[in-house]
C-alpha cells in the first residue's frame, strides 16, 4: 500500500491501481460516462478528469495509475468546468425529448446535467440526424441519443465476444453501428440486451410490448395468462425502492391480478419440467452414446450465439425448449383442454429478466399450426412500468399466490435464475434418475457463485460426471474453443448468456451494480435453503402433468410439445 493526498487529506492506495479505483474506495465521488468496472479503462469520455500536481493538463482518473505521494484535486474549478463543458457539448447534439424518453429520470446524461448545474444551452448548431433502428425483435437503437461513450461496443465485444456493433465513420461522422450499417436484425446480435444495461442514455432500449399486452387485457374475448421467471421476483422490488434481493413474489402476484391477468403462473414450474426432460436427455445420451458434452438450451441468446458462431456444436445443444416456451406450450394444450378453451382465445404473456426472450418467443419453431407458444414478453422493467401505469404500489398490496397447477415449483426450479442453478437442479435429478437415490448433499457448492467459468466432478452412480458452468458468452466461447481443440473430460455444460445468469439479464433494472446482482443471487440460495421441496422430480404438479397428459419424459407427446431443433444461421459480419 502507498499513500496519496486527495483534496488535502491522505488516503491509502494500492500500488499500480488506477486513481479512480482508489478514489472510489475512499468514498470520493468522481463522475464517469465511459467507465465499466472490470474492463480496462479507455479514458474516452474525460468526465473523470482531475488535477494532479506536476501533470500538464487534466488527467483522466480512470486510466492514470497512482504513485506514492501523488497530490490530487478532484473538484478544482478547472476540473468541474471541464466536466460541465463536456456535458454541454453532448447536449448540444442531443434530442430535447426527455419527457418522452424511456430513460427519463434514469439517464446518466440527465443526472450529470443536474449535478453540474447545466441550466442553459451555450452551444448551438445543426444537429446530426439519425434513423431509429427498430428492426430487431428485442432491441431498439436510437443513434440520435448516442453520446459515443463506447460502453455498448465494449460489453458486446469484450464481455460477450459477439461484436455486433462498433464505431463506424470518421470525425464528426462517427457513430455506432453494425457491419455495413445494416439493421440489427441481420447482424450477429444475439439479443442479450447487455448493451442496454450499460447504456447511459436512451440510445438503446428493449422493443416494448406493453401496448400489445394492455390491448389483450382489455379484450373481453381473450383469456390472458402470465408467467414470471425465477429471477424477476428477487429483482422487481428494486424498481420500487426496495433493497436488492428482496423477494416480492407475493405482492408481485397480487399486482398481476390487479392488472387483469386471468391466470398467474410461475415459470419455476416449467423449470422443474425442463429438468425432468433435460435430465432424462442427459442420462439417455450418457447411456446410449449420444453427442457430448450436452449443452443447456434455456438461454436464447446463447442458442443464437451457437447458431451463428459455433454451428458445429448445434447437435450438442439439448433439444429441450426453455421453461418460458414449455409453459407457453402446455398452457395452449393441457391448460386449454382442461379449461375447455379454444387455444386461439388464450393470450400468453411472460415476464422475463431477458430481452432475448422476445426473440425466442418469435422463433417459428416455438409453436404449432401457426399458434405461438408465447404471444408477448415483458421485461422486468416493462412490468414495473405497467404496475406504475395502473397506480399500484407494491408496498401496499396484500400478498397472493400463483394459480395451480402451474404455480407450484420446487427450489430447484427457482435456482434457474442464477448462474449454476440449472446445473445444480439437473445434477440433483440426474443422480436420482440414475441411482434411484437422492444426492447426499443437495447443495452443489462448486457450481455456485460469480466466477465466469465453474467446473466440478460429480459422482453419479458409476459415472464420474464432468460438468462446467459458464456465464457471459465470452466465457462460454473460451470453453467451446477448448473443446474444439480436443478437450474431452466434460459431459454437461450450462451456459447463461448474461454474466451472473438471469439475475443480471438485459431486461433487469438499469444501473444495478455488482453488489445488487450478488444480493439477488444470495436470495435465490436462501430460498433454496429455507424451503422443503428442493428437487424437481418431487414436484407433485409436474408428476400429475406426466400422469394425466404427457406420459413420460422424452415420450412422444413431451417430445412434440417440449422439444425443438436449431439450425445454422448466416450473419453479416
Amino acid at each position: 500500500m502507498i499513500t496519496i493526498e486527495v483534496n488535502g487529506r491522505p488516503i491509502p492506495a494500492e500500488k499500480g491501481e488506477m486513481l479512480l479505483t482508489a478514489l472510489r474506495r475512499a468514498g470520493i465521488k468522481v463522475p464517469t460516462l465511459c467507465h465499466i468496472d472490470g474492463l480496462n479503462a479507455t479514458g474516452a469520455c474525460r468526465m473523470c478528469v482531475v488535477e494532479v500536481e506536476g501533470q500538464r493538463g487534466l488527467t483522466p482518473s480512470c486510466a492514470f495509475p497512482v504513485a506514492d505521494g501523488m497530490k490530487v484535486h478532484t473538484h478544482s474549478p478547472r476540473a468541474v468546468t471541464a466536466r460541465k463543458t463536456i456535458v454541454e457539448l453532448l447536449l448540444a447534439n442531443h434530442p430535447d425529448d426527455c419527457l418522452y424518453c424511456n430513460r427519463n429520470g434514469n439517464c446518466r446524461l440527465q443526472y450529470l446535467a443536474e449535478e453540474l448545474g447545466v441550466r442553459q444551452r451555450r452551444f448551438a448548431g445543426d444537429r446530426t440526424r439519425h434513423h431509429i433502428d427498430a428492426s430487431s425483435p428485442s432491441i431498439v437503437r436510437d443513434p440520435g441519443k448516442c453520446i459515443l461513450c463506447g460502453k455498448c461496443v465494449r460489453v458486446c465485444e469484450e464481455v460477450q465476444r459477439v461484436a455486433a456493433i462498433d464505431f463506424i465513420g470518421r470525425g464528426s461522422k462517427t457513430k455506432i453501428g453494425t457491419a455495413f450499417d445494416e439493421g440489427l436484425n441481420v447482424s450477429s446480435c444475439v439479443n442479450c440486451g447487455q448493451c442496454i444495461a450499460v447504456c447511459p442514455t436512451g440510445a438503446l432500449s428493449e422493443q416494448s410490448q406493453v401496448k400489445e399486452v394492455l390491448d389483450a387485457l382489455n379484450d373481453p374475448n381473450k383469456i390472458v395468462v402470465v408467467q414470471h421467471a425465477p429471477a424477476v421476483s428477487v429483482t422487481l422490488g428494486e424498481e420500487f425502492g426496495m433493497a436488492p434481493g428482496a423477494d416480492v413474489i407475493g405482492v408481485m402476484t397480487a399486482a398481476l391480478r390487479r392488472l387483469g391477468f386471468d391466470r398467474v403462473f410461475d415459470t419455476g414450474f416449467t423449470a422443474d419440467l425442463t429438468i425432468m426432460e433435460e435430465g432424462s436427455e442427459l442420462v439417455h445420451r450418457l447411456t446410449n452414446g449420444g453427442r457430448l458434452p450436452m449443452l443447456t438450451s434455456c438461454s436464447p441468446g446463447w442458442i443464437k450465439f451457437v447458431e451463428t458462431q459455433y454451428p458445429d456444436f448445434i447437435d450438442n445443444l439439448s433439444t429441450c425448449k426453455s421453461p418460458q416456451q414449455m409453459m407457453g406450450a402446455i398452457t395452449k394444450t393441457y391448460f386449454a383442454e382442461r379449461e375447455g378453451l379454444n387455444p386461439t382465445r388464450i393470450y400468453s404473456v411472460s415476464i422475463m429478466p431477458c430481452t432475448a426472450k422476445k426473440f425466442e418467443a418469435g422463433r417459428p419453431e416455438m409453436g404449432r399450426d401457426g399458434l405461438a407458444d408465447v404471444d408477448a414478453v415483458l421485461t422486468t422493467r416493462e412490468l414495473a412500468s405497467l404496475i406504475r401505469m395502473a397506480g399500484l404500489n407494491l408496498r401496499d398490496l396484500p400478498p397472493d399466490t400463483a394459480d395451480t397447477p402451474f404455480g407450484e415449483r420446487t427450489t430447484a426450479g427457482k435456482l434457474f435464475g442464477a448462474s449454476g442453478g440449472v446445473m445444480e437442479a439437473a445434477i440433483r435429478t440426474a443422480h436420482y434418475l440414475v441411482t434411484g437415490r437422492e444426492l447426499g448433499d443437495l447443495k452443489v457448492e462448486s457450481v455456485r457463485g460469480f466466477d465466469g467459468v465453474k467446473e466440478a466432478r460429480v459422482q453419479v452412480g458409476d459415472l464420474n460426471l464432468g460438468v462446467a458452468v459458464a456465464s457471459g458468452l465470452g466465457n462460454a466461447s473460451r470453453l467451446l474453443d477448448q473443446i474444439r481443440a480436443g478437450r474431452s473430460d466434460l459431459h454437461f455444460i450450462e451456459v447463461m448468456t448474461c454474466p451472473g445468469g438471469c439475475i443480471g439479464g438485459g431486461g433487469q433494472p438499469i444501473g444495478a451494480n455488482a453488489d445488487a446482482v450478488r444480493a439477488r443471487m444470495q436470495k435465490l440460495y436462501a430460498i433454496d435453503a429455507d424451503e422443503s421441496v428442493r428437487v424437481s422430480h418431487h414436484n407433485e404438479a409436474v408428476q400429475r402433468l406426466y400422469a394425466e397428459f404427457l406420459g413420460a419424459p422424452l415420450g412422444e407427446k413431451s417430445h412434440h410439445l417440449l422439444h425443438t431443433h436449431y439450425a445454422e444461421r448466416g450473419v453479416v459480419s
